[in-house]
């Protein structure tokens, strides 16, 4: 039965899914829930929008694979633009530049700032911290070279969904660790805990888009049971987030992670960060990529896109 919080058409999401004959992503082996999940990314997304600018390029990890990144931006001109380097959700197992390419539109058409999306090496043939390394490998190459591909060395930002915002919060902390200045971190709905045992897990367990099996599904795939404890699993474990960049915040309030992104924006204020906190009532975890049906994705757009021009204007 669906949680008496949703909003009307949040159920209504949820209840014609529930009618669909697909097998769920949890009993699939990974390459099938990637090929599902993408099959399904654009679904309820906002119309997909031309920019003025979409260009696919690889940059370099440490072990020299190159990785996919796609770049997006809608001004025109010479000028450096500042930029977000993107990290798509997914449980670090599914998702791509194509299941978030919607969203990344959309947040380079309404920020005016230019939006880099990576593909990350996923579980389970690349386990932690590959996903982990390939994002921070991006970032630093990014920063130092982008200006090859009009990104402003002085304005960056990092940011995810899902466990795209757990690889942002991570990078955040590296950043700060050698002195790369970031102007935000900005995290949708980040996993930060490294055990489901938080209020909102119990809570909203299952009859939602994401449930405690679904999760189960993801982390084995991904990482130890030995290394769950390990902050960049786990940005809450982190010894201290002092100094870290500013942080938007955007959190589903039923959502089984509600209650770590909380938590996580908790402990960036202890240690005197900037936090801008916004929670979507009445609906549930992926709501951001649910822009035709559901206003509070439209908002967060909005408000990210926001967050985005703020932090880093000149």
């Amino acid at each position: 039965m669906p949680h008496p919080r949703l909003t009307p058409a949040m159920r209504d999401v949820l209840q014609r899914r529930a009618r669909v004959a697909a097998p769920p992503l949890h009993t699939l082996a990974p390459a099938q829930a990637r090929a599902a999940y993408e099959a399904a990314a654009g679904v309820l997304e906002v119309p997909r929008v031309t920019l003025r600018r979409v260009e696919d390029v690889t940059v370099p990890a440490r072990d020299g694979h190159p990785l996919p990144v796609r770049l997006y931006a809608d001004t025109e001109g010479s000028a450096l633009l500042p930029w977000l380097l993107y990290l798509h959700g997914g449980g670090f197992t599914i998702g791509s530049i194509a299941t978030h390419d919607t969203l990344c539109r959309e947040l380079a058409r309404l920020s005016g700032c230019a939006v880099v999306s990576l593909d990350y090496r996923l579980a389970p043939e690349h386990r932690f911290p590959t996903a982990l390394n390939d994002a921070w490998d991006a970032l630093q190459h990014l920063a130092a070279s982008g200006q090859a591909l009009g990104l402003d060395p002085r304005r960056i930002a990092v940011g995810g969904d899902s466990a795209g915002g757990t690889l942002a919060a991570v990078c955040a902390i590296l950043a700060r660790d050698v002195g790369l200045p970031l102007a935000l971190q900005l995290l949708i709905y980040p996993g930060c805990a490294a055990r489901q045992d938080l209020p909102s897990h119990q809570h909203y367990r299952e009859g939602l888009l994401l449930d405690a099996t679904l999760i189960d599904y993801f982390f084995t795939q991904y990482i130890d049971l030995a290394d769950r404890d390990d902050w960049r699993f786990a940005p809450l474990n982190a010894p201290d987030v002092d100094g870290v960049a500013p942080a938007w915040v955007g959190l589903a309030e039923c959502d089984p992670l509600v209650d770590e992104g909380l938590a996580y924006a908790d402990k960036l204020r202890a240690a005197g960060v900037a936090v801008d906190l916004e929670i979507y009532h009445g609906v549930v975890h992926e709501f951001i990529k649910m822009g035709r049906v559901i206003e509070q994705a439209r908002q967060a757009h909005a408000d990210a896109a926001r967050a985005l021009r703020t932090a880093l204007r000149p």
